[in-house]
């Protein structure tokens, strides 16, 4: 499609000029959700995965638990494919929208289950949602928060996935205990709780802006002018004058084959980072996270309803790595912190996969040394969807999360749950140990991948570490 006369704008720098303000606040807390929710379901999931084989439940193998979370992740997969070329194509506040509706059915529905292919069913529409939110929300937080800010907003945002995982296990330590509800209605009421909170925030987004910088780059300079003037009048503080312009050419529709151009011609070595880095962590916390509670069952002995009590401080400690290590990565730089976080977390596991091999960990001890390295490695993981995020073109940036994400979760997150489930259920120490220590060849792998590809965006407009395609034109 023809592009329309060549414009001069100011609003990605008007947009990285503001001062934190109740309007960014409301950015992070409606759009973030979604890892609060991804959490959720995730640790949900595998806390309920011993509960799920009694008879008084659905009466599922552990292998039906492993295709259940591969069910997951792969609806995850499909529906960043399908959201993110709809969120370039159509903007990021409709799409998100739509997506977070499809979760709550999704959620829903899943909370009716009656036997495995109902769940894996449900599940499937479930990650539709979660991974269509990815795509549409990550864009939209980075487009709406200034350059200086981005990156610990960032890490935060995406770490939050922690406090999903937390209220997961809290909850499965109520629900699942057989004290206050029977064993199967409790775990069909933890599905409730993420349902409940995607109604919340469903309304909270109504207050939630379009994207000006998409808005500009799809021909409606009006509206994006509109929009940014909205946001500095909520921000309501005296604002220093923009530092720079941006020479554009509109276009309503950029087509498929330029956003894949760009991604594989141009970009071509951008892109390998980022899929090197999502590969990495989606096969890392995939594979610990859907089967820890068969861990804990098979290895130590833990009763099935106790397994959320080792997920809660666990999960915590997660949260608290990206919430206090993100503002090194706007002060000390992207390329130091996301090698280093990276390095560390492979070091530190290979490690522990020894000592697991040696049966010399407890339950606990294991808990804490998760901890010590998912402290780590959880800035790490929010790390990739900031890099993804922010290296490639505008109107390439949702479709670019998608991809890297669905890549990343076929290669390391589908492949996670099938290859562990099997390692666990093989009753050898050792086999899953060689499972983390394969996990951890991946985290030091994508570390030097950093140190040869990595971009240093700290502080850089998003124009800056990625000149927008109508730029070029």
């Amino acid at each position: 499609m023809s592009t329309t006369a060549e414009i001069t704008t100011d609003i990605p720098a008007r947009i990285d000029r503001l001062p934190w303000s109740n309007f960014h606040l409301l950015v992070v807390v409606a759009l973030g959700v979604t890892w609060i929710l991804d959490g959720l379901e995730v640790t949900i999931v595998g806390s309920i995965g011993p509960i799920l084989k009694d008879h008084r439940t659905l009466g599922l193998t552990d292998q039906e638990i492993g295709d259940i979370a591969a069910s997951y992740v792969g609806g995850a997969v499909a529906g960043a494919l399908l959201f993110g070329w709809l969120t370039d194509r159509f903007g990021r506040r409709l799409i998100f929208n739509i997506t977070l509706g499809i979760y709550m059915l999704g959620v829903l529905l899943t909370a009716f289950a009656w036997n495995f292919w109902s769940f894996a069913g449900f599940n499937i529409i479930t990650g539709l949602g979660i991974g269509g939110e990815y795509a549409a929300i990550n864009s939209a937080i980075d487009e709406l928060i200034p350059a200086r800010l981005r990156g610990r907003i960032d890490l935060i945002v995406n770490g939050s996935y922690w406090a999903g995982a937390a209220i997961g296990a809290g909850a499965s330590l109520l629900l699942l205990s057989g004290r206050y509800v029977g064993i199967d209605i409790g775990w069909r009421l933890g599905f409730g709780i993420g349902a409940v909170l995607s109604g919340a925030i469903l309304f909270l987004r109504r207050y939630v802006p379009e994207s000006p910088r998409w808005q500009i780059t799809h021909g409606r300079e009006q509206e994006a002018e509109q929009t940014t003037d909205d946001i500095e009048h909520k921000v309501n503080k005296p604002l220093p004058p923009p530092k720079n312009t941006l020479k554009i050419h509109p276009r309503k529709v950029f087509g498929f084959g330029l956003i894949l151009g760009a991604m594989l011609g141009k970009n071509r070595g951008r892109s390998f980072l980022a899929l090197t880095l999502m590969v990495a962590q989606a096969f890392l916390f995939n594979a610990v996270f859907f089967t820890y509670g068969l861990v804990l069952t098979k290895f130590y002995h833990i009763q099935e309803a106790r397994a959320g009590v080792y997920i809660l401080p666990l999960a915590a400690g997660n949260f608290l790595g990206p919430l206090l290590l993100g503002h090194f990565f706007d002060t000390i730089g992207r390329k130091k912190m996301i090698a280093g976080t990276y390095g560390l977390s492979g070091l530190l596991l290979i490690a522990v996969a020894v000592l697991f091999g040696m049966d010399v960990l407890t339950a606990w001890t294991q808990t804490f040394c998760w901890m010590a390295i998912f402290f780590v490695a959880s800035a790490a993981a929010s790390s990739a969807y900031l890099t993804a995020s922010e290296i490639f073109p505008l109107e390439t940036r949702a479709m670019a999360i998608a991809l890297f994400y669905a890549l990343g979760t076929l290669i390391g997150g589908v492949s996670a749950p099938f290859l562990f489930g099997h390692l666990i259920g093989s009753g050898s120490q050792w086999a899953v140990a060689a499972g983390y220590a394969g996990a951890a060849a991946l985290m030091i792998a994508a570390a030097a991948c950093e140190i040869t590809f990595g971009i240093e965006a700290a502080g850089k407009s998003l124009e800056d570490v990625a000149q927008p395609l109508s730029g070029s034109a």
